[in-house]
């Protein structure tokens, strides 16, 4: 039975059409993004979906900022020191969307989670990119936003190791071994998994247009169309990974965004395309090659000054450090360039009017919203202050610059002690994410490793 809107009066017209269309709805996830981008929440009926539109659904405070492996990090203050305290999440108003890969007709729908004032949580990862929006909006400016995202299809069956490996073919029965980058061949081959993923996006009203074979065996990647709405963009990124996962597993795989899940291949990015409109629907980047704007300088200059201080946003993990390896397309520099792979910041090609920067740090294991942010603020902090990026490279940026090689520890401790974080996403966030990764950093390094047992075990 359909509902009507007398069945549900406190739903959003929007949310109450999308529910409507899913015919004997049974049940719906409520999902919040913690800061490692986990999606995280509770499943309910559809009895009690306007209920929760109406009161909010109540979950931990401390779930915002458990550590990867889903433990409370209680140097957050967000644990035993409050008592471990609820807080009401509210639905995120036109997020509901069916989930079509459920055995039982089902909808899913994003929460957004409150303060103890019933205002909303400052570190909550949503909220921290629609503070850099109110920025933009307050000068009279519009992001616009595409995310893409690389990923790895793997074997559902780890190796006698408990390591991944790669897919078997389903066109062949091989399992994958070569690289043949933007090989149509591997599309047609894994045509049930794309086309999966395409009919869950337009279910989803998910924008993605794109997807080819990347750099190694058994990896793709999946484009999003821009969108002049950030939050939207980033909330359409963070469904299409659900989906991708989801298309995965009824395929006999698993999708895995993890950066470097092989050494000896290429790392996993995500790639944040934005330029900027004004008041007039104007991008103010737009210009010719030989003439770039002011705009479009500053806005680079600004992510030049501030990318050390967000890498922890844009590496969070230690794995997300394998990436930064030399000649495998990451950036281990803060230049830019016009239609350059070799650099930070790229320029894509395009017509002038569609000017727009590609930001090439981030690893597909980073969460859109703070990798999203970093780089808004970093771009609205450059256009401010009017900082020159130095000429764009031409040619291969890794014999002309000097080579970064990152490590964990160090990002951890420029974001912490980083007064563009504190100024741009406040102190709360910058603490309780903060105190998140050296825990996590700290819980990493107590491990011993199989490499040290093969290398230190009878030799010392």
């Amino acid at each position: 039975m359909r509902p009507d809107h007398d069945a549900a009066p406190h739903l959003p017209a929007d949310d109450a059409a999308t529910l409507a269309s899913i015919p004997d709805c049974e049940q719906i996830d409520l999902l919040l993004p913690d800061m490692n981008g986990l999606l995280r929440g509770k499943r309910v009926t559809r009895d009690a979906l306007d209920k929760v539109y109406r009161d909010g659904v109540c979950l931990p405070m401390s779930l915002i900022a458990t550590d990867i492996t889903g433990n409370t990090v209680e140097e957050t203050g967000l644990g035993y020191d409050i008592g471990d305290e609820d807080r009401i999440c509210r639905p995120v108003p036109g997020s509901l969307r069916p989930v079509p890969w459920s055995p039982r007709p089902a909808a899913q729908l994003l929460l957004s989670m409150e303060d103890a004032q019933g205002g909303m949580f400052e570190a909550n990862p949503r909220e921290v990119l629609k503070r850099v929006l109110e920025r933009y909006a307050a000068r009279g400016l519009k992001p616009v936003v595409a995310v893409e995202l690389e990923f790895y299809l793997f074997d559902q069956r780890m190796d006698d190791a408990g390591r991944p490996r790669t897919s078997i073919n389903p066109a062949t029965g091989q399992r994958n071994t070569s690289t043949q980058v933007y090989y149509m061949e591997d599309l047609n081959d894994y045509r049930g998994f794309t086309d999966a993923v395409a009919a869950a996006c337009r279910a989803q009203r998910i924008p993605a247009d794109t997807a080819v074979a990347e750099y190694a065996p058994g990896q793709f990647e999946i484009n999003l169309k821009h969108r002049d709405d950030a939050l939207l963009a980033c909330d359409d990124a963070i469904y299409l990974k659900r989906a991708i996962k989801a298309a995965a597993q009824q395929q006999g795989l698993m999708a895995s965004f993890m950066a470097k899940p092989f050494a000896q291949q290429a790392g996993s990015g995500m790639h944040i395309h934005a330029s900027v409109l004004d008041a007039d629907g104007r991008n103010i980047f737009a210009s010719p090659q030989s003439a770039p704007a002011d705009a479009l300088k500053h806005a680079i200059g600004g992510l030049q000054c501030s990318d050390q201080d967000c890498l922890l946003l844009f590496a969070p993990h230690a794995n997300s450090y394998r990436r930064f390896v030399l000649n495998a397309f990451v950036p281990l520099n803060d230049v830019w360039g016009y239609n350059n792979r070799t650099v930070a910041m790229r320029i894509p090609h395009s017509d002038e009017a569609n000017t727009r920067i590609e930001h090439r740090i981030a690893g597909a294991d980073a969460n859109i919203y703070l990798v999203t942010a970093a780089v808004l603020a970093g771009m609205l902090h450059g256009i401010e202050q009017g900082f020159d990026p130095g000429p764009p490279i031409t040619g291969n940026a890794y014999d002309q610059t000097e080579i970064r090689t990152p490590f964990w520890r160090e990002a951890i401790a420029a974001f912490m002690g980083s007064e563009f974080i504190r100024e741009q996403f406040g102190t709360s966030f910058q603490h309780i994410y903060g105190q998140q990764k050296l825990k996590e950093m700290h819980s990493f390094y107590t491990e011993v490793t199989d490499l040290e047992y093969a290398w230190y075990l009878r030799s010392v």
